[in-house]
């Protein structure tokens, strides 16, 4: 368990992570607002929670339900939402989406998540030493941390293309293919909750700061969420399409060398060809061939040499001409 709270001037919001069943009861007497984090909470503390904060059961059944799509519910006093971050220290291809639940009233913030969310450790961190400026700034800043998350893959990701289209003229291999789809999957999970989380945001984010009892601010943060949201599905977007350009370029590069390649064993065996046919015509036993032609030196040379060599060179010649060597 731990807490903290905004110091000096401006608002102080205590910080209540994993608390215990008797520090939470103390809060809620108090009436003060105040953001209560919960990691991977089992269903005995949602159902006490839901009785403390008289949630609704469908409420309690979504904060329990994961890989939802993004969403903002609203049950009177409170709202429930769902948003979407991803962890910039997960490897490309693994398990990189991070879903968080929302509860957001006039009174309490709860964000109820998995796995561990270091975006939201150094949000708390930073505003232990910083005071805020409203009760709606603390639901922005949650958000625009979740949101920011993006970014430092987006950028990662903007690098490997790079790589990756120079390692493909460089030298093609298989681990680059992989390495693409392995990115490509990145992108199709991050496109799948982006674009429903921009929407909810473009209708429904309003509704934010029409709760009861939630001190006001500014409804411009809500747009620059939006606004951030909106760029993430952007980049998502255009790097599916350098992504898939890449993968054209890999199958054109592969395809353009396995052509030279045929066409380097076709030469060959174009010039053995005739050296097969003479080899063979020369070979038969006859007596006239034996007896008239092949009975001297010079005819050796000429005829047993002489027409390999011309041939040969014949066909060099030829591919020359037609810029095929």
């Amino acid at each position: 368990m731990s807490s903290g709270t905004g110091t000096d001037r401006g608002l102080s919001v205590p910080f209540l992570v994993d608390p215990e069943h008797e520090d939470l009861a103390e809060h809620i007497e108090k009436r003060r607002f105040f953001w209560l984090d919960l990691q991977g909470p089992t269903d005995e503390q949602l159902h006490r929670l839901a009785l403390k904060f008289g949630l609704h059961p469908l409420t309690v059944e979504d904060a329990k339900t994961f890989s939802q799509r993004p969403k903002i519910e609203e049950y009177g006093s409170y709202i429930f939402l769902i948003a979407y971050g991803v962890d910039p220290g997960t490897s490309s291809g693994g398990p990189l989406l991070r879903e968080l639940h929302m509860i957001i009233s006039g009174h309490f913030v709860v964000t109820i998540h998995r796995r561990p969310l270091k975006a939201l450790e150094e949000l708390r961190a930073r505003y232990d030493e910083h005071p805020l400026r409203g009760e709606q700034f603390l639901v922005y800043k949650i958000l625009d941390a979740m949101t920011s998350t993006f970014f430092p893959v987006l950028t990662r990701i903007d690098f490997d293309i790079d790589e990756i289209e120079e390692q493909i003229v460089a030298e093609p291999s298989e681990e680059i293919l992989k390495r693409i789809f392995s990115i490509k999957r990145d992108l199709v999970a991050m496109r799948r909750v982006v674009s429903p989380e921009r929407d909810v945001f473009a209708r429904d984010a309003e509704r934010i700061g029409e709760i009861r009892g939630l001190q006001g601010d500014s409804r411009l943060y809500f747009r620059d969420l939006y606004d951030s949201l909106n760029r993430v599905s952007e980049l998502v977007d255009s790097y599916r399409d350098l992504l898939s350009g890449a993968a054209d370029l890999y199958l054109s590069t592969v395809a353009n060398r396995q052509g030279e390649v045929n066409k380097q064993l076709t030469i060959i065996a174009t010039i053995f060809l005739p050296l097969t046919f003479l080899t063979g015509f020369f070979g038969q036993n006859f007596t006239f061939l034996t007896n008239h032609l092949l009975d001297t030196t010079w005819s050796f040379i000429v005829f047993g040499l002489g027409l390999l060599l011309i041939s040969i060179l014949g066909f060099l010649f030829y591919f020359r001409r037609k810029r095929w060597m």
